[in-house]
């Protein structure tokens, strides 16, 4: 039993004039006006959600760029602070060189006190015991 052309253009056209309604009424499938609709709403939600992602992104983004002006701002502080201990240091060597010198000139004055004392005493303990044994 061989089905002849026409039989197989009627079953083709019954098919698809009927074949959405029946698989609606089956629940396997939905008319596709509106499967159109809600396929319409879905890619709507989609974009409203990345919108709002992409604003999210965004917010991040721009939170991101102001934690890092204040990372940047408060390196260049410790900067300045560094560069204000340098000059401190700095003050603190010429104070200590300063300082040096004029140990180094004490002491110079200090050691010729000291060899003008141990000659005046010498010569002085000379003079005494000459001034004995005479």
């Amino acid at each position: 039993m061989a089905l002849e052309q026409k039989d197989i253009e009627f079953i083709e056209n019954y098919l698809r004039e009927n074949l959405p309604r029946i698989l609606a009424e089956l629940s396997l499938s939905e008319p596709p006006v509106v499967y159109d609709m809600e396929l319409h709403k879905y890619l709507e939600r989609i974009e409203n959600e990345l919108r709002y992602r992409h604003e999210l992104i965004q917010k991040g983004f721009g939170m991101i760029e102001m934690q890092y002006q204040l990372v940047d701002d408060h390196f260049q502080q410790v900067d300045k602070h560094f560069e204000q201990v340098d000059k401190r240091f700095e003050q603190i060597d010429k104070r200590l060189e300063l300082l040096e010198n004029r140990f180094d000139q004490l002491s110079r004055r200090l050691f010729q006190f000291m060899v003008w004392t141990f000659g005046l005493m010498v010569s002085a303990t000379g003079i005494i015991i000459a001034f004995m044994k005479m």
